[in-house]
């Protein structure tokens, strides 16, 4: 008899709703962290940035008051208070995640980090425990390239980033994804001097048109943004030494090129798990083929070589996968087509399904449906005007949709379930949005597609004739 109906390796978002179902439908379920509960989300991810972003955007409103016929002066920044406010945040959400909770579920917490010993054997501490399944959801972490002099200098991941004590005088961000772009508005914001160095194109897996207005923008607000450069150095300082001969130097250093899986302690050959630098192999209902006892889930799982995808809310989506299969033994499996990603700048940079290029590259003949935020009636009203939304149509249904807004992530939303679902882009014409709101640029950009056809001198013809009908 194995100790454990479920062992589940992690107490992240993903594990922890793992968790949260087997324990409450009575199954005997051990949970195993070695770090904080809650995982990086909680602690050094989605929470702390989101709150160092709201008070960033709070300054921002400020310092734009002017153009609503509203003159503040130029905002105090009070470190230690906004650091509060960030840590105010994770500490409201933490009892939602807390080890007690998972007790009272019916859950035994064990607070230590666990190796295979056997394809059924964990290792958690000074003890060995079996499980009947085995879900890891241990994560990822920060990547740290391998730059000459880097490991020289101190420097900023996400994970040390909100526990600085210290304002930045002039941050340096190595990376121009999310997180590097996110932390460069945030710090610009909040009055710190910020130079951002990336490789290629900042949000490169973005579409170029709705990347350029953002670029733009936090141009404007102070982030200096330098693209198509490599660092070929870093000295102390910090200061980064680039390929074309370049010297920046800064205050700060923070690390943002991506993310890594957390690997390295699991001893998955003892477990006769396979994985890759990528993540932990598995099929499309993140099942590991070389141990069927063992699920993987979140940023640490590559459901069949298609890569990880380091979002809480995949991780949240691969949960529901595994309770499905493991629990219940129903199908189900991973599918990325309708998959939303957010850029939580303001404005927010959303995307879902194809994008332009990527429907292109497949060989779909495709329209291309725009509606600029400049003629939104609730954009005017704000005098926020900047953004675009952005469809990639064909045969009468959405492949993508792609927003430049803000809270654009709130309007992603609309655009999932159409891909999703497959809703006929003639039903996401003519629904009724309220007035005035963003989302009727949405509505506005699928009814583009039908305009040619209602004012073509066919259908003007037609219904010059139906008024001669009583």
């Amino acid at each position: 008899m194995a100790d454990f109906d479920l062992a589940v390796i992690g107490a992240g978002a993903s594990g922890l709703a793992v968790t949260s179902v087997a324990a409450r439908l009575g199954l005997s379920v051990a949970l195993i962290e070695r770090g904080r509960m809650g995982g990086d989300c909680l602690n050094s991810g989605c929470v702390p940035s989101k709150a160092l972003l709201a008070a960033a955007h709070a300054a921002q409103t400020a310092r734009r008051a002017g153009r609503y016929g509203v003159r503040l002066p130029e905002p105090e920044i009070d470190w230690p208070a906004v650091r509060a406010h960030v840590q105010a945040a994770i500490a409201t959400i933490a009892p939602t995640d807390s080890e007690e909770r998972y007790r009272q579920l019916g859950a035994t917490v064990f607070r230590d980090g666990a190796r295979f010993v056997a394809p059924d054997a964990l290792m958690v501490g000074g003890r060995r425990l079996t499980a009947r399944r085995i879900v890891i959801a241990a994560g990822s972490r920060a990547t740290v390239p391998n730059i000459p002099g880097l490991a020289e200098v101190p420097f900023l991941t996400n994970e040390t980033l909100f526990d600085l004590p210290e304002q930045p005088g002039h941050l340096l961000i190595l990376g121009g994804g999310p997180v590097g772009l996110e932390m460069a508005q945030a710090h610009a914001g909040l009055g710190c001097r910020v130079t951002l160095v990336q490789s290629g194109s900042i949000a490169a897996k973005e579409d170029p048109e709705l990347v350029a207005p953002l670029r733009d923008i936090l141009a404007d607000q102070g982030v200096a943004i330098v693209e198509h450069a490599e660092v070929v150095a870093v000295r102390p300082g910090p200061a980064l030494v680039l390929n074309d001969g370049r010297c920046i130097a800064g205050t700060h250093l923070l690390v943002a090129a991506g993310r890594r899986p957390n690997l390295a302690d699991l001893d998955l050959d003892a477990g006769g798990v396979r994985a890759t630098a990528r993540g932990i192999a598995t099929d499309r209902g993140l099942r590991s083929p070389t141990n069927r006892r063992v699920y993987a889930v979140g940023d640490i799982a590559d459901p069949e070589g298609i890569g990880p995808r380091a979002f809480t809310h995949v991780g949240s989506y691969h949960a529901g996968i595994v309770i499905r299969r493991a629990l219940f033994h129903l199908p189900a499996r991973v599918d990325y087509s309708a998959l939303p990603r957010v850029t939580y700048t303001d404005p927010e940079l959303a995307q879902v399904g194809l994008t332009e290029a990527e429907a292109r590259e497949r060989g779909y003949d495709v329209t291309v449906l725009r509606w600029p935020l400049a003629e939104n009636d609730r954009a005017i009203a704000e005098a926020g005007t900047a953004g675009l939304v952005k469809l990639i149509v064909a045969r009468g249904h959405v492949l993508g949709a792609g927003i430049l807004a803000p809270h654009a992530g709130e309007m992603i939303g609309t655009w999932t379930l159409a891909i999703g679902r497959r809703v006929r882009l003639s039903a996401l014409a003519s629904m009724i949005v309220p007035y005035p709101t963003r989302a009727e640029a949405g509505k506005r950009a699928a009814g583009e597609f039908y305009a040619s056809r209602l004012f073509a001198q066919r259908t003007r013809r037609l219904v010059r004739a139906l008024m001669w009908l009583p």
